[in-house]
């Protein structure tokens, strides 16, 4: 069903917990070498690395994607060690509560800051750096993770919806922009997945709301999620680029 990503260098942003955690696994089984980030969790990060497959070139590294200076550094550090990057997957993002008649004018205005510098900005940083070296061998894959608020709103996120449309829409603008040199572009927009972020929301009363969206009466889990990115990273799927990939349990149908 997959490629095998012997001596692939796969990148994931976000990979100490859920999501990237999965992805990180997934494409270890599959013989990548994985180079997982995190904020600031560096337990967490641990755990995921000694879950990995052995016998590959696995490693972790610190690193908020907000931050530009630091992105910078970031891919100087991963290109000493690594002679290229084959997959990146960014993953690492915020999602921070701010309903605008609730919340002061600062709180709103940091609220917008913290997400869009993260979710977007410090997307598009890495990609810049990533895609650079991806041009010089004439090959890469980009998945990005957005989500399902990018199409139905956030009216208690309205940043985070935001942010997701933002990445979904330079998501598309970059995978035309980099089909001449053979890189793809892929967007994953899951709903809600079954996390230890929002394990106990999901067990609440309002959590069983949340799955009774879905016909399937649950939440995506992150293994379901990681499928999905595979699916993008593997050879012989390059016609998908520019496609965004919706993984919500039919909760919420677009045309």
């Amino acid at each position: 069903m997959f490629t095998d990503f012997t001596n692939k260098n796969v990148l994931i942003t976000g990979g100490s917990r859920g999501i990237g955690r999965a992805c990180a696994q997934l494409f270890s089984s599959l013989n990548a070498n994985v180079i997982i980030t995190y904020k600031s969790n560096s337990e967490e990060a641990k755990k995921t690395l000694a879950s990995l497959h052995p016998g590959h070139k696995h490693s972790i590294f610190q690193l908020d994607i907000s931050d530009p200076l630091a992105v910078e550094i970031f891919f100087n550090k991963v290109m000493q060690q690594y002679d290229k990057l084959d997959v990146l997957v960014n993953n690492a993002g915020v999602y921070t509560e701010h309903k605008i008649n609730e919340v002061s004018y600062t709180e709103w205005q940091q609220a917008w800051q913290q997400t869009m510098t993260t979710n977007l900005t410090g997307v598009s940083n890495l990609c810049y750096f990533v895609v650079r070296q991806m041009i010089q061998q004439k090959s890469g894959k980009i998945v990005n993770i957005s989500s399902r608020g990018a199409f139905r709103g956030e009216p208690n996120h309205p940043a985070y919806g935001a942010s997701k449309a933002g990445l979904n829409a330079m998501s598309q603008s970059l995978a035309v922009a980099l089909a001449p040199y053979h890189i793809t572009v892929g967007v994953i927009a899951p709903g809600y997945v079954k996390t230890d972020m929002v394990a106990d929301y999901l067990n609440s009363k309002a959590g069983e709301a949340v799955k009774q969206q879905s016909p399937l009466n649950r939440v995506a889990t992150p293994a379901e999620v990681a499928r999905a990115v595979v699916i993008f990273a593997c050879e012989g799927n390059e016609f998908m680029t520019g496609g965004i990939i919706d993984i919500n349990g039919a909760s919420y149908l677009r045309s």
